[in-house]
């Protein structure tokens, strides 16, 4: 899964808004805070559910199912009932285009 994929255009991608996209089995949620691009795991270490769609605090999503914080420029947890991180995935803008892949593995 070295390959990058291709998210959306940048200027689909305002700040404070996030798009998804998948590498494989992975879905990866992409997030714009004031103009920088962090992409994550789209999944809660806590219960597995999706964070894309949840509240945004500063560079913190928070599930929208238990409350679990996440800081988006690390992947750390924040806050219970999550303890693990969640996986943290490169970001880079090219011709206007923004990508991500799941690097995992490489």
């Amino acid at each position: 899964m070295s390959d990058w994929i291709h998210v959306c255009a940048q200027s689909e991608l305002l700040p404070g808004e996030f798009k998804l996209a998948w590498d494989g089995d992975t879905a990866i949620a992409v997030f714009n805070i004031d103009g920088e691009l962090y992409a994550v795991e789209d999944v809660c270490t806590h219960d597995g559910g999706e964070l894309a769609g949840g509240e945004v605090h500063g560079f913190e999503v928070e599930c929208p199912r238990h409350g679990a914080r996440f800081d988006l420029r690390t992947g750390a947890a924040m806050c219970p009932p999550a303890y693990e991180p969640i996986a943290k995935f490169p970001v880079k803008v090219d011709d206007a285009q923004v990508y991500t892949r799941d690097d995992r593995f490489d």
